[in-house]
């Protein structure tokens, strides 16, 4: 039996086994949901490498799942005996569906997923897909896993996974449920009582955990896919580096601390960081260095304030304070922590003041006019620089201020048919320092009235998980009113219209608008997103898969589609669809000429058409949040225009949405439990996302 080989081993090397430096950069002295929401944004961040369910579990498993006593072999998941359908191991190159192969099983079943983990994101996951006796494994189906014991098998309308495996599975599925989030709860494939834990978590995993002790063979799993191999994941399982990190999260009784940072009983805090001082200070900036503390274990990082609030921290001997205000007096402090959470005193302060600011952007240069029409164009021009963030532009037409615009594009409307412009744009920054008028331009309305009167789809995004996203552009010669469309699908291709997606907001000329999915997690769909899907539906109707028809309405009557109606076929699964730029309005019939075909996760194109960018502003890349970590209940913007905040737990919940002032720039965040948290800030054009740690 496996245990009994490796516990030898297990015992001798158990104090060996010293953290990985993959958990460096998370903060492993939170305790509950905190750790919880740590390890899950570590885990979410370094699965890099998405595998494809066929070839690459197939060859995954054939490396991680080796015998180790026989590396021709594969170890068979429930499997106890010598041969047949219980055996605990078959030759590698066994792999298929026929009797006497041995098939890929979803620990956590793919129906037992909210929605079905499907064969990809979830469902292609190596960290729960173990080799499994096909016929044994039919047994199993998808029956939920309850207790036992002895060898695998049915247990009152449940399934035992065995003496030998019930920590495995109890591991795997606490990892899903860290990495998938509700999609993947523990109470929904396990028979056990969520009374006693947090956050759903079933007591019967947390039992089988302690139980049924992590085994070199799960080590070696875990460590391939830390590593550069073709298969690998690049993201491990943290339950089997540390058992003790799901009692620190969820309770019950203590398991194997492997790392032996818990349960050392450590109260001594790390002495005070001494010689603090700051250098390079800039208009926005402080670098702060000190001497290193000593710890009778280690110090595990500093925390340093600005003016009594926690500014940052760092892991080594200096940090720079960014996003400070000029010509600013800042007192400066640093505190040590050790790994059991013990603190030294602040250090004294050191006293800084930032700079003034006097220095005006670089003049914006290379203007263009693109987007002609009979009352209007759009102007873009190459990015200016500034010593501290360019905030915006002012445009001039003929000389005369016609707006402002806080990226490098701005469209001018309300001009006469068939005249010529001179356009010049200058830059600012924060403190309202103005560049030189740029060269000029000429600008000529066309003859004659744009025939482009509706809006339509321009973009289609199927990426991988829920990376999904629907544009739609405006190429009329007038700002449109959302509130009169929607959007819908029709379900495989079939069936009447549902789930219906009210949109919102106002799609200005020559400017497009993106929808995507609630739980996206690709960082240019949430760089150009205006409106988020409902999180009721599972983001509905932004969860489209490839034969599903997606439509877009005005006051209830279809205007524009995806895909066609009737077809059962998945003809566009796992792609991108570019509208074609010839393509000037919408059409109820699907005509696949007029898009162009990109591979899954193609997003490059995403929040463009043709010359046509979409609305942005300054928020996307120069505001900033502060203290960030902090652990006070106020927190601080930058902001020059007023933005509606929304706070996501990291598992996506919505948990606070505020209104934050330009003129005050602060948010009340004391009902916050400590954690890892989201921020989504719109400013009412724009959207951004920034992450925000709570201590």
């Amino acid at each position: 039996m496996k245990k009994k080989i490796l516990l030898i081993s297990l015992l001798l090397t158990f104090t060996a086994n010293a953290q990985e430096a993959y958990y460096n950069d998370v903060d492993l002295t939170a305790e509950g949901i905190a750790l919880k929401e740590n390890l899950a944004t570590k885990t979410i961040n370094a699965h890099t490498n998405l595998l494809v369910y066929t070839p690459g579990v197939w060859e995954a498993l054939k490396v991680t799942d080796l015998n180790p006593e026989n590396s021709a072999e594969v170890l068979l998941i429930y499997g106890y005996s010598a041969s047949g359908t219980t055996a605990r191991s078959l030759n590698k190159n066994y792999n298929g569906g026929g009797q006497g192969d041995w098939n890929r099983e979803h620990t956590y079943p793919k129906s037992l997923g909210n929605p079905n983990l499907g064969s990809t994101g979830p469902g292609a996951d190596s960290h729960h897909l173990r080799p499994s006796d096909v016929g044994y494994n039919s047994q199993r189906g998808n029956l939920k896993f309850a207790d036992g014991s002895g060898n695998s098998g049915n247990v009152s309308g449940g399934w035992y996974p065995g003496d030998e495996w019930k920590g495995d599975v109890a591991r795997m599925m606490m990892y899903m449920y860290l990495r998938y989030g509700d999609r993947c709860k523990p109470n929904v494939v396990g028979v056990g009582s969520t009374s006693a834990t947090p956050d759903d978590m079933i007591d019967l995993f947390l039992e089988w955990n302690t139980e049924d002790p992590v085994s070199d063979f799960e080590r070696q799993r875990n460590s391939y896919h830390d590593s550069q191999q073709t298969y690998a994941q690049g993201n491990r399982n943290p339950f089997i580096d540390n058992a003790y990190l799901a009692t620190r999260i969820w309770g019950g009784t203590a398991a194997v601390d492997s790392w032996g940072i818990y349960t050392s009983n450590d109260n001594q805090a790390p002495t005070v960081p001494t010689n603090v001082s700051l250098s390079n200070i800039t208009t926005a900036t402080i670098a702060v260095s000190w001497t290193a503390s000593t710890d009778n274990v280690a110090v595990t990082k500093y925390e340093i304030y600005a003016n009594g609030n926690l500014h940052g921290e760092s892991n080594n001997t200096n940090y720079t304070a960014s996003g400070l205000n000029s010509n600013t007096s800042y007192a400066i402090t640093v505190l040590a922590k050790d790994i059991a959470n013990n603190q030294s005193e602040q250090s004294a302060a050191v006293n800084g003041t930032t700079l003034v600011d006097v220095t005006a952007p670089s003049v914006p240069n290379n203007l263009s006019i693109s987007n002609e029409t009979g009352t209007g164009f759009k102007v873009n021009w190459t990015a200016s620089t500034d010593d501290t963030a360019v905030t915006g532009y002012d445009i001039f037409v003929d000389g005369t201020l016609k707006g402002s615009s806080e990226t490098t594009s701005y469209a001018v409307s309300g001009l006469t048919i068939a005249t010529t412009y001179s356009i010049t744009v200058l830059a600012k920054d924060s403190a309202n320092n103005k560049s030189a008028l740029s060269a000029a331009i000429n600008g000529t309305t066309t003859n004659g009235v744009n025939n482009v009167t509706e809006l339509f789809f321009s973009e289609y995004v199927e990426g991988s998980g829920n990376n999904k996203a629907i544009e739609i552009v405006n190429l009329t010669d007038n700002a449109i009113d959302l509130s009169a469309y929607s959007i819908k699908k029709q379900s495989n291709g079939a069936g009447s219209w549902i789930n219906e997606f009210s949109l919102s907001g106002t799609i200005n000329v020559n400017d497009v608008f993106v929808t995507i999915n609630y739980q996206a997690d690709d960082a240019t769909l949430l760089k150009e997103v205006d409106l988020m899907s409902p999180e009721a539906g599972y983001g509905a109707p932004i969860n489209f898969n490839g034969n599903d028809p997606v439509g877009l309405f005005k006051d209830g009557v279809l205007i524009d589609i995806i895909g066609v109606l009737g077809v059962t076929q998945k003809n566009y699964e796992n792609m991108t669809l570019r509208r074609k730029n010839s393509v000037t309005g919408p059409t109820t019939t699907y005509n696949a000429s007029e898009w162009d075909e990109f591979p899954q996760n193609t997003v490059d194109g995403i929040g463009y058409y043709g010359d046509t960018a979409s609305t942005s502003n300054y928020i996307k890349d120069t505001i900033s949040i502060y203290p960030n970590p902090t652990n006070g209940d106020t927190l601080f913007f930058n902001l020059t225009k007023d933005a509606r905040i929304s706070i996501y737990n990291i598992l996506g919940k919505l948990v606070k949405t505020a209104e934050v002032k330009a003129s005050n720039n602060t948010l009340d965040i004391a009902t916050l439990n400590k954690g890892i948290y989201i921020l989504k800030i719109n400013s009412g054009v724009s959207f951004t996302t920034k992450k925000l740690l709570i201590n």
